[in-house]
């Protein structure tokens, strides 16, 4: 999948994440308002702390969601994979809707399952085509037109010449680090 598919699918997930942030915030500060105005106690707990728990909890993990959206929004508009931060928040939120659609299985039904489902593949399919994407300009950076066309940019030893040195079997290769993306 090339780059036809990379921006639209991190433009739906942007809107998606941000969808279930302001649903996740507000549900749970509805829940909050609801236990407020029951005034009832469950298991001798403080009905305040509970209603007060639930709407920090709700903010909390809407802020999350939003924060998530944002590292999307960044993937879209830069066209370039997430880093550092940015891909553990895209990785979290990939396990986050695979836990809530094992829960959604069983608590809410088949339906709620097939979106977090759905969700869960949109953020893997984004985190995969960026991976994809590195790959080949790694690849493609390793031979250029020009410089002898062997990988590294090494050049090919011809059949009648002798290379320039011996490889020593005794020392290992030296590791090739790829540069590192700086799109949070």
């Amino acid at each position: 999948m090339g780059p036809v598919v990379r921006r639209p699918v991190a433009w739906v997930v942007t809107v998606i994440l941000l969808a279930e942030a302001l649903g996740i915030a507000a549900l749970n500060w509805f829940l909050g308002v609801v236990v407020d105005r029951q005034d009832m106690s469950l298991a001798g707990l403080d009905p305040d702390r509970m209603a007060l728990s639930s709407k920090v909890g709700g903010v909390v993990f809407g802020l999350y969601f939003a924060l998530c959206a944002l590292v999307t929004l960044l993937v879209a508009v830069r066209d370039r994979a997430p880093a550092g931060l940015g891909r553990v928040l895209l990785i979290s939120v990939a396990v986050v809707h695979g836990l809530l659609g094992a829960f959604a299985w069983g608590l809410v039904g088949w339906t709620a399952f097939l979106f977090m489902v759905v969700v869960l593949g949109l953020v893997v399919l984004l985190l995969m085509t960026y991976d994809r994407q590195e790959g080949q300009v790694q690849a493609a950076a390793g031979s250029t037109p020009g410089d002898g066309g062997g990988p590294g940019g090494d050049p090919q030893p011809q059949d009648d010449v002798p290379p320039a040195h011996e490889p020593q079997d005794d020392v290992p290769p030296a590791p090739v680090t790829p540069p590192a993306p700086t799109t949070p």
